[in-house]
């Protein structure tokens, strides 16, 4: 089973709750849109939010975003009824929250089944250092596994460590779980920076999380947005320069040549397929964009 690519550069946390975030999330430039069910829904207010959630998604009218619906955990109150509702309301995929092994992801899969949702893609959430030792695991439970999205927040809270602009208490386990996906094939989001006023810090963390192989960025207000998108688009020269290489080492082979220098680089056989996902990617960004403008 395989996806095609699509843009994540920034995912949006829309709380179910409210349903003018629900209806302002259509006219947003974010790649993803995660209508929430979760944690951070007051108990008084879990059972309206998922009414409103389903009556979102059936409607539609998010264009191309990526519409995700992340439920309540599994163990809670509400998770297996969360399941129930919105196995089949049109959303492109499922956030399972807390998974912390293969187990946890072939439940999860087993109560989507048993809703109707056999065809709906999965993804998972990363919050514990237990879930970061088992990245590996947990990547390769499922094929309906398409991304893993990293919960930082709570992640640092469990480690008893501090929030730095360095961000150096979880660049190993942000580091571990971009192993798993991938050698599994699945995408990979880091997580959000509450500290939404913080703009500088919050474009820094965008760029630790680009370098080191993230695809993008959870975020929790619209105004960080612009940043991630910015921070994960690949620029026209990077563009310029994949299509180049590829020329390139395509004439240096019928050349009988295995490899040629450009730029002053090396490149190898293995630059291309990076030089063409880049491409693959900038392309996506833009059929997507073409909706923002």
């Amino acid at each position: 089973m395989s996806y095609p690519l699509r843009p994540r550069r920034s995912m949006l946390y829309v709380p179910g709750c409210n349903t003018h975030y629900l209806e302002r999330a259509r006219t947003l430039a974010a790649d993803s849109v995660i209508l929430d069910l979760g944690d951070p829904i007051l108990i008084d207010a879990k059972l309206q939010s998922r009414d409103n959630v389903v009556q979102a998604a059936r409607q539609g009218g998010y264009g191309k975003r990526e519409v995700v619906i992340r439920v309540n955990d599994l163990d809670s109150l509400w998770g297996h009824d969360d399941i129930q509702a919105v196995a089949n309301v049109g959303a492109d995929a499922i956030l399972f929250p807390n998974i912390e092994s293969r187990e946890d992801v072939l439940r999860a899969q087993q109560l989507l089944d048993d809703a109707g949702g056999s065809n709906v893609p999965m993804m998972v959430m990363i919050e514990s250092p237990l879930a970061v030792l088992n990245a590996k695991e947990i990547a390769a439970a499922s094929e309906r596994v398409i991304c893993m999205v990293m919960a930082t927040s709570d992640l640092i809270s469990q480690l008893h460590a501090r929030v730095t602009h360095e961000r150096s208490a979880i660049l190993t386990s942000l580091s571990l779980v971009i192993l798993a996906a991938r050698a599994y094939g699945k995408g990979v989001i880091d997580g959000i920076t509450s500290d939404f006023k913080n703009m500088h810090s919050f474009e820094y963390a965008c760029r630790i999380g680009r370098d080191i192989g993230m695809d993008g960025k959870s975020l929790v207000h619209p105004a960080q947005i612009a940043y991630c998108n910015d921070a994960y688009t690949p620029q026209r020269s990077e563009v310029e320069h994949a299509r180049l290489i590829i020329k390139a080492l395509k004439e240096a082979n019928e050349a009988g040549r295995g490899t040629v220098v450009v730029n002053d680089k090396l490149v190898e056989h293995h630059h291309i397929k990076a030089a063409q996902r880049l491409i693959q990617l900038a392309e996506a960004i833009s059929e997507l964009e073409e909706e923002f403008i």
